[in-house]
């Protein structure tokens, strides 16, 4: 087999628990995401050569990057394949924000993974790399694939089951736009699942899958205002608004202006809103970053589309 000599990834970041979709639905969102470089090294096993933000661990058993690109060499292995060195080491770039609710832990993982399976000559499918990113999610967030799945696939994914992998890519509408709303605050994914409810009444519960079915026909029919009106979350965003000063003002403020709809992206701190269309999401940005302001927060907001592409993988031979 012939091996690079380094391969390179690029994972967007997005939006997990896309309103009543609690860790089913996810979509990747263009602009912000992480990269990490897979190199050779004398070293065995996998080495961190730069974690990408002061605050994340060198040690790659602590680091998703590093989990998932163990898990990738794992699997390879028990396809036969042997590596040319000792080891490999990664490099990462952070482009998401640390705990911001954007998918930044998985896509530091999907990023690691998808660059080793890379430098080892591609052995692993798509599948198995969806459970190596899982193996290192499940370490920092839970055991979920809402943020995985899009940034390894791009666009909007429904997950149909994890044991065993099931996704569903779903169609775009080309007109559809995304406000993220990022206040300068973090949230820890754990802290975030802390307070949902454990007990969830039957007619919650009715209703959250009512409006998942209906995010499914919205997106495959190109009906945005329904895509809208489903965009209600009634189980983590009432109990986790409450963790987030300024979200609910700065959702008024998207409804208010124009928006389909609007929800915490992922475990927070970043607000998202749906929008038709760019006039309208540069309105709802403009009311979503004063919304904040008037919190007295500053709210990094950005305009983008979904995006479609998922990871870009690139090889060296020098």
């Amino acid at each position: 087999m012939t091996y690079f000599t380094r391969a390179s990834a690029f994972a967007p970041g997005g939006i997990g628990n896309v309103g009543p979709g609690l860790d089913v639905l996810g979509a990747a969102v263009a602009g912000a995401g992480d990269t990490v470089v897979a190199e050779w090294c004398d070293t065995p096993g996998i080495t961190i050569r730069a974690t990408g933000h002061p605050d994340l661990p060198t040690d790659a058993r602590r680091h998703t990057s590093g989990v998932a690109a163990r898990a990738v060499v794992r699997a390879a292995t028990s396809l036969g394949v042997t590596a040319p060195a000792g080891g490999i080491a990664l490099s990462v770039t952070k482009g998401l924000p640390l705990s911001g609710g954007q998918g930044g832990s998985a896509a530091s993982a999907v990023a690691g993974a998808a660059a080793t399976n890379a430098l080892l000559g591609s052995p692993l499918d798509t599948p198995a790399l969806l459970a190596a990113c899982l193996e290192a999610e499940e370490m920092v967030a839970g055991r979920h694939l809402d943020n995985i799945a899009p940034s390894l696939l791009g666009g909007i994914v429904l997950v149909r089951s994890i044991d065993p992998i099931d996704v569903v890519s779903l169609p775009v509408p080309p007109a559809l736009r995304v406000v993220m709303a990022h206040p300068n605050q973090r949230l820890r994914t754990a802290d975030a699942r802390a307070v949902l409810p454990r007990d969830i009444p039957r007619a919650v519960v009715i209703h959250q899958l009512a409006q998942v079915s209906a995010m499914v026909a919205a997106l495959y029919t190109g009906n945005l205002p329904l895509l809208g009106r489903a965009l209600d979350d009634r189980i983590a965003e009432p109990a986790r608004a409450r963790l987030l000063p300024g979200f609910l003002e700065a959702k008024a403020a998207a409804l208010a202006a124009g928006a389909l709809g609007g929800s915490i992206s992922g475990a927070g701190p970043t607000a998202f809103a749906l929008c038709d269309g760019a006039s309208v999401a540069a309105r709802v940005a403009d009311a979503m970053r004063a919304a904040y302001a008037g919190a007295g927060l500053t709210a990094h907001v950005r305009v983008a589309e979904i995006d479609t592409a998922g990871t870009r993988v690139e090889h060296h031979t020098s």
